[in-house]
């Protein structure tokens, strides 16, 4: 029997990208003759949304360990703090056992390295799932004397990281010249990530076009961070459309505070904003909602991703109106019918295709063919037992 070290910073019952997918694969890798350790970290995604789980459970061969975390908010040096514990936790946890494959699932980098050097100690094929490129990233999103200081040490541990990988998969195929460019050992692949069953339930099954509205509902679910920049242009953009818009705003993160300021100090009234909510309750919010909105800040770092919030967005059948450049553009452009995109923080072009979207909800029966994460996943499955059959 195969035996898989699955390393993932967030895992069910967390809200959030990261724990959705790396839930969603080991539930599909369980299906095979497999003996799999999750090592993961006590739920932490948001302070505003506390979820208990266990420390450990298993569920037949599937063994889930779940690290506990110090207090932390979005700052970089809770951040390190975080990491660290889970990085002394899973480097304890795995001391005395042998895997087939290391799997690691990792936006912020971190991750990614603990899984390079678990898979070093081991003599493991390292199986790298990256869901963002945190150096070309840091480099926009911190102050120069930041990442002046540590982006140097980023750059190395990103190299030693990642020259480890027997496999990378990238979840946007806008990562792929940054990394051929540096790791031309290692294969590649594009398993994205998907709709979830939850969403296939609640997609629409007929066309329905919508009477004109005197006030939309807008709805945005998701973090609310300096990536998407939602301080920067929400506010105006609410003040801009006083009297045709209510903005929802369901999530939280390290420029929430910011997107509250700025909300207090403009009077505005058509800006409601809620804590996370958990999924069944989001997807009526969903449901109720005229327009999905999404906003990603236009650094070039960010030309190169694909949000995952885009595939349950589109599932729900409603029109999206998203602020986004680079690669994310052009997707939604190509695969997403019923959808305007503007250029990142232009308050204009945001107005301008607000008036362009047309309000009817349909279903998007094409994209979920093709992106249905149950698909995707038995896809990556197959690619990670390849990888550990080659190491058996």
């Amino acid at each position: 029997m195969l035996k898989i070290l699955i390393l993932s910073f967030y895992y069910e019952p967390d809200l959030c990208a990261g724990s959705f997918r790396c839930t969603a694969l080991v539930n599909h890798l369980s299906r095979n003759d497999v003996q799999i350790d999750v090592v993961t970290t006590a739920p932490n995604r948001y302070a505003s949304f506390k979820q208990k789980a266990p420390k450990f459970e298993r569920k037949g061969d599937v063994r889930v360990h779940r690290i506990s975390m110090p207090s932390h908010e979005s700052g970089m040096i809770d951040q390190i703090r975080a990491f660290s514990a889970y990085y002394r936790g899973a480097m304890k946890l795995v001391a005395k056992r042998d895997y087939d494959v290391v799997f690691a699932t990792s936006s912020r980098l971190f991750t990614a390295f603990l899984g390079a050097r678990i898979a070093n100690q081991k003599k493991a094929p390292l199986y790298l799932d990256v869901r963002d490129i945190f150096v070309d990233t840091m480099r926009d999103i911190l102050s120069p004397k930041v990442t002046w200081l540590a982006g140097p040490i980023m750059s190395l541990i990103e190299r030693y990281t990642f020259s480890k990988a027997k496999h990378i998969n990238l979840v946007s195929e806008g990562f792929l010249q940054y990394f051929k460019e540096r790791y031309r050992r290692a294969s590649f692949s594009f398993f994205t990530n998907g709709i979830d069953q939850e969403f296939l339930k609640a997609s629409p099954v007929t066309r329905i076009v919508h009477e004109k509205k005197d006030i939309l509902n807008v709805l945005y679910a998701g973090n609310i961070g300096e990536g998407q920049g939602l301080h920067l242009i929400l506010p105006e953009l609410a003040k801009r459309l006083n009297n045709r818009v209510k903005f929802i705003i369901i999530g939280d993160g390290g420029q929430r505070k910011k997107l509250e300021w700025a909300i207090d100090e403009l009077s505005l009234h058509n800006v409601k904003l809620i804590s996370p909510v958990a999924r069944d309750r989001l997807i009526e919010e969903y449901i109720k909602a005229d327009v999905l909105f999404l906003h990603l800040n236009g650094y070039p770092a960010f030309e190169k991703v694909l949000p995952s919030k885009l595939f349950e967005y589109a599932a729900m059948g409603k029109p999206i109106w998203a602020g986004l450049s680079g690669y994310s553009a052009s997707f939604v452009k190509a695969e997403i019918v019923g959808s305007e995109v503007f250029s990142p923080g232009d308050i204009d072009d945001a107005v301008h295709k607000l008036d362009a979207l047309e309000l009817i909800t349909e279903p998007r029966i094409e994209f979920i063919r093709k992106f249905n994460r149950g698909n995707i996943m038995n896809e990556m499955v197959c690619d990670i037992l390849r990888v550990a059959n080659d190491n058996a």
